[in-house]
């Protein structure tokens, strides 16, 4: 920070002070304070949902990718078996994978093109919106100690009498500086929170499409491995035939030698 600016942040630091003891005559900003209010609140759930955004889609390549994992340890399993297992096995494992690349070619790139490239540059804006609004609060600060200093030497008029008009015009030029940036925020906030919702639409709709697609991708291919089952198995697994399976197969195992024995 340069010699002024240090300057500046001081004086400002003891405007806020004076404002806290009455010294100084604080300008009333609520209609601007409400503006910015809800810029705030957009500005909170855009970043939110583009983080979220994000982390939907770094899910989906893990459910995609953990999917393919499993399903070559499964058809590991079964080394060069011929059976109607093994078959179930190396039927999952290739819709798995077809799985996969659907996703790489159909929800990865224009995921990230319909909707986290459009909330990220919406939330790319953020810090120029809040730099221009931390300006405007300086200049205000700086406008309400001249306004203030100008009033006390016009209610006790000082020897010098130079130090009257020379306060004046400072007043008058911080007032001039404020309301130039004030202007162009009253005008541009409430802008931009009308567009915040035709401008998320069609990324909200293309969020809305590519997890139906996710879904109902994921849903047909691996539907199709069913047709590898043995007959009957839907209506076992309905009927909780196939727990009592599982829990025969580990009571044998169970009472397997090797199970019983100690360290």
């Amino acid at each position: 920070m340069s010699w002024n600016g240090l300057k500046k942040a001081v004086n400002r630091a003891g405007t806020n002070v004076m404002m806290k003891t009455g010294q100084v005559e604080r300008t009333d900003d609520t209609v601007f304070k409400r503006e910015e209010a809800m810029y705030r609140t957009m500005e909170k759930n855009t970043s939110a949902l583009h983080k979220e955004a994000k982390a939907y889609l770094d899910a989906v390549r893990s459910v995609s990718a953990s999917s393919t994992r499993i399903a070559t340890t499964i058809d590991l399993f079964f080394g060069s078996d011929a059976g109607e297992q093994a078959m179930s096995a190396n039927a999952y494992k290739r819709a798995v994978e077809e799985w996969e690349g659907s996703v790489s070619r159909s929800i990865d790139a224009p995921y990230r093109a319909t909707v986290l490239e459009p909330v990220g540059k919406l939330c790319s804006y953020f810090p120029e919106i809040n730099n221009a609004i931390s300006k405007r609060h300086k200049k205000l600060l700086d406008y309400d100690a001249a306004r203030s200093k100008a009033r006390k030497l016009g209610e006790k008029p000082p020897n010098d009498p130079s130090k009257l008009p020379l306060a004046e015009q400072e007043a008058e030029t911080a007032e001039e500086i404020y309301k130039i940036i004030d202007e162009q925020l009253r005008n541009d906030l409430p802008q931009i929170l009308d567009l915040r919702v035709p401008y998320l639409d069609p990324s909200f709709e293309c969020m809305i499409r590519m997890q139906s697609h996710f879904a109902t991708d994921g849903y047909e291919k691996l539907g199709g491995v069913q047709r590898y089952f043995a007959e009957g198995v839907r209506e076992d697994y309905a009927a909780g035939g196939l727990d009592a399976q599982v829990e025969g197969c580990l009571q044998e195992m169970r009472e397997l030698t090797i199970c019983g024995l100690s360290a």
